[in-house]
């Protein structure tokens, strides 16, 4: 069973014309779903509201296979999100937390998984945040541990407490995700060899359309991005399918952690990124995060 991490929260989606769309969303709740559509047995664990949007959430949820064993039920209203849209497709995120339910996700599930994935607003936002490091922490050896870094820039208030909490969770990271983008926030704190140095098993860097990149311990690979199949519309969920389609695909082969820890895994990583890859390249071409499922692929 992959254990799914963080926050679920809606979308306002300002189209370049000014329309405003409301989009069941958050990276976590994203890829989940994409998880669970192409065949991973996916629990999604973090804080829903009992607002109509958080019961909107929960359903898209259980529409999609996902168990919801853990959720936590809050009053709070559910966290907001306006992504606005650019002339390319590209998608620029405001997040409005304050008293809202996401950051209420405050106790790890007594479960043992044979993955755990999370990263994002899991790593920023109290008490959420002290909970996904520690219960990361405390997974088994053999668990293999997803992190996707998908930093925030505009929602880290405090950059060396987030710098300093990232860190100690790398220590326990199987595969990083990271983008070229995160990288450029991180600056020299933290670089895909500091990554590896504090005890990351492999480093997937992404850069939009051009070549992915793994690093291992001494060796590195790329995976290349095929042009999508149909005209891109709009980006939202892109990443957060192509973790879910990876992850996915690695429990589908029976990884686990040794696995895919330095130098030897880096050919199952690429496999496994070039169908995340795939997986991506079909859910820019549609509006929203709508992964694709299998047969899709």
């Amino acid at each position: 069973m992959l254990l799914v991490v963080g926050e679920a929260l809606v979308d306002l989606v300002i189209a370049p014309n000014g329309t405003v769309d409301a989009a069941l969303g958050g990276a976590p709740f994203n890829t989940a779903r994409a998880a669970s559509r192409v065949g991973a047995d996916v629990e999604f664990c973090g804080a829903l509201s009992d607002d109509r949007f958080g019961t909107m959430l929960a359903q898209r949820l259980d529409e999609d296979g996902v168990w919801m064993s853990h959720v936590q039920n809050t009053s709070a209203p559910t966290t907001l999100a306006a992504a606005e849209i650019d002339a390319a497709g590209a998608a620029t995120y405001r997040f409005y937390i304050d008293s809202t339910s996401a950051p209420r996700f405050a106790e790890w599930p007594a479960v043992s998984p044979a993955a755990v994935f999370t990263g994002g607003l899991g790593l920023v936002f109290e008490p959420m945040a002290t909970t996904v490091q520690t219960g990361v922490l405390a997974t088994s050896r053999e668990c293999l541990v997803m992190l996707d870094v998908n930093a925030r820039p505009l929602v880290i208030a405090d950059r060396p407490r987030y710098i300093e909490r990232l860190a100690v969770v790398l220590r326990r990271a199987d595969v990083v995700k990271v983008s070229d983008e995160d990288l450029a926030y991180l600056g020299p704190d933290i670089t895909v060899r500091s990554m590896l140095d504090r005890g990351a098993g492999a480093v997937i860097v992404t850069a939009g359309s051009e070549a992915t990149a793994i690093y291992a311990d001494t060796h590195s690979v790329t995976v290349p991005v095929p042009p999508p199949p149909a005209p891109i519309v709009d980006t939202i969920g892109a990443g957060d399918t192509f973790g879910g389609a990876l992850i996915a695909e690695l429990l589908r082969i029976d990884a686990g952690s040794a696995d895919v820890r330095g130098d030897d895994g880096l050919d199952l990583l690429a496999d496994a990124v070039a169908f995340g890859t795939a997986a991506a390249g079909i859910v820019v071409t549609r509006r929203g995060a709508d992964p694709p499922r299998r047969d899709e692929l």
